[in-house]
């Protein structure tokens, strides 16, 4: 084996992963501390406004005894400083979370402004505290987001080394908000990181275990919404059941990306400024608690009911319906809350309302398969929903049937919808998010796999007529299939430079000079290296075409069309259909008689 070929590995990473590393282990430090404070941020906000109390723990709003127009009037107010603080302090804070952190990655350079590291929390919990149906994952992932940027922009590094950073500060605030560090790194990978390599998901992986661990000090280490230990029976009709709910969970989730963008798009109409839409969406969230007090904050008390005790079917009805709702259409206002709190929230009340007409399992099951089910769908993030979900109840039992129906939501989702609830947002702002991982063939292939084996090289004591005669009958001889435009000259069978195909066709138009037109410093590449490493050096060096040397002998040239070509046998991969095996039928003759092969071929006669 060449040494060449040993030489390439699985993944590219070098030993500066181990700085970018250590660098993790401080972002996942801070963002545990930071989501301790939003949580009781949060908590003390709500106290205050509807328990009229100093406390950090979140309590319940529907336990309040405030009357019906505090009800109201509350969620306005909290509206209306959102707006102020966006308006006066940073727009940035406007919005879901995740999707201003999906554009800072694809399209800032992966820099936040320090200030969002201290409006986002503090927006979110004016929000969250005065009955905004929101989470607190959306406005962590940012904070957590914003840490790593911070810290990466007081540091030399380059951009994909601040993404990194960015990231796993994000991954590390979700994985301490929902104590799901499995479920963090798996967002990390389908959402936010756009590549699935060492150097990035080692340090996102750092962070989240180190933000977990302080988690467990700070918040305590135990199941969000645990579900009491079952056995799912071994009935079809159990797998059956998850299928049907995870085309519903489909359907459910599309309806909620649509009232969310087109209640956006309704606001994006309203004849006044956009700082007074929050308080607008206050009045719809305080007129749903009124309906259903369940409906209002991030909703943990009610998913906990929900997963382990059996709630009467009219609170099930008024929560999914008001949440689904106030949620959806106050979210267009613009303020500042997550959405995948709302989601569980949804997902759980849907399942338990399911559980009344589906199999009888276990209390919890239902809700739980119905979590994983929504957030694949509506998130289009079928690993992360899975996995959150298991880790957030406990139901390891319950794995398969939420691999069925997450399964299912998703692929019925990506073929309703183009784009998730997060990744719309991104769009709708004039950018494309693409989120499908493959093996780039540019990498798989290597150089002296699609090389041409015909060349023609000079030497260096050639005459420029000669050259140009030679020119001239090659392309008399071949026409347009004539490809070379770039021509070694040697010395002594050493590589000291090249002419071009323009420059012969300019001599054979114009003859003066006598001396070949040599091109020093001529770019070069090996025979065993993949075509990825060819393409990044011809757009370093601005060429379209590299001269192939192994241990000081040329071989050929290498052009950018050949690349193109590498490229379309990926194409070919992908569109066309062929049948390799073609099964031989045979018929059978009376008995005794020989019996005859009947080819499968069309036109071909047996013999």
């Amino acid at each position: 084996m060449p040494q060449e070929t040993r030489e390439l590995g699985d993944f590219t990473v070098t030993p500066r992963v181990l700085l970018i590393s250590s660098l993790a282990v401080v972002v996942g430090a801070a963002t545990a501390v930071v989501a301790l404070a939003l949580v009781r941020l949060i908590g003390l906000v709500t106290n205050l406004v509807f328990f009229a109390r100093v406390s950090g723990r979140l309590s319940p709003i529907e336990h309040t005894g405030l009357p019906w127009w505090a009800l109201v009037l509350i969620p306005v107010g909290g509206g209306l400083v959102v707006g102020v603080m966006a308006r006066y302090g940073s727009e940035r804070i406007r919005g879901h979370g995740m999707p201003e952190t999906i554009e800072v990655v694809l399209t800032g350079g992966s820099k936040v402004q320090p200030r969002v590291a201290i409006l986002k929390p503090l927006s979110a919990a004016v929000s969250i505290g005065t009955g905004g149906p929101f989470g607190a994952e959306g406005p962590i992932i940012m904070t957590g987001g914003a840490v790593g940027s911070i810290l990466a922009q007081l540091l030399r590094l380059t951009a994909d080394e601040r993404k990194t950073l960015l990231v796993a500060g994000s991954a590390g605030g979700m994985a301490a908000i929902f104590d799901a560090p499995l479920a963090a790194v798996l967002l990390a990978v389908e959402l936010l990181l756009f590549e699935l390599r060492p150097r990035s998901v080692v340090p996102v992986g750092v962070s989240v275990a180190t933000a977990t661990v302080l988690r467990g000090y700070l918040l305590g280490r135990s199941a969000l919404f645990p579900v009491a230990p079952f056995t799912v029976p071994r009935h079809l009709v159990v797998y059956l059941a998850a299928v049907g709910l995870g085309v519903v969970a489909a359907g459910v989730g599309t309806l909620l990306s649509r009232l969310v963008y087109a209640s956006e798009d309704l606001f994006g109409r309203l004849p006044f400024h956009w700082m007074w839409w929050p308080a607008l969406g206050g009045v719809i969230i305080g007129a749903g608690g009124l309906i259903s007090p369940r409906a209002l904050g991030v909703g943990y008390s009610t998913i906990d009911d929900v997963t382990a005790t059996k709630l009467a079917v009219s609170t099930l009805v008024a929560a999914f319906v008001v949440k689904s709702l106030i949620w959806s259409l106050s979210l267009g206002s613009g303020t500042s809350g997550g959405v995948v709190a709302p989601i569980v929230l949804v997902g759980a009340t849907g399942g338990a309302l399911a559980q009344t007409f589906l199999p009888n399992v276990a209390l919890g099951f239902w809700p739980a398969v119905a979590i994983a089910a929504l957030l694949a769908a509506s998130l289009q993030v079928p690993l992360t929903g899975i996995v959150f979900a298991l880790e957030v109840t406990h139901a390891w039992s319950a794995a398969l049937p939420m691999l069925a129906a997450a399964t299912v939501g998703y692929a019925v989702s990506t073929l309703l919808v183009r784009r998730s609830i997060l990744t719309e947002k991104v769009v709708r702002k004039g950018f494309h998010v693409s989120r499908e991982y493959d093996v780039d063939p540019l990498e798989v292939l290597r150089v002296r796999e699609v090389a041409e084996e015909e060349l023609t090289t000079f030497d260096v004591t050639t005459p420029l007529a000669d050259a140009v005669a030679v020119y001239l009958q090659a392309r008399g001889e071949r026409g347009w299939a004539y490809q070379q435009r770039l021509y070694p000259v040697l010395d002594d069978g050493r590589l000291v430079g090249a002419v071009t195909r323009s420059a012969l066709a300019g001599a054979a138009l114009a003859p003066g000079d006598l001396v070949l037109p040599v091109l020093p410093d001529i770019a070069t590449c090996r025979p065993e290296e993949t075509l990825r490493t060819v393409a990044h050096r011809m757009a370093d060096l601005a060429v379209s075409r590299l001269v192939i040397v192994d241990d000081g002998t040329v071989l050929g040239v290498i052009a950018l069309s050949q690349l193109l070509a590498a490229r379309l046998r990926d194409l070919d991969e992908a569109r066309v259909s062929e049948r390799v095996l073609r099964p031989h039928l045979r018929r059978s003759r009376p008995v005794g008689g020989p019996t005859e092969a009947i080819s499968a071929v069309p036109g071909r006669t047996p013999q």
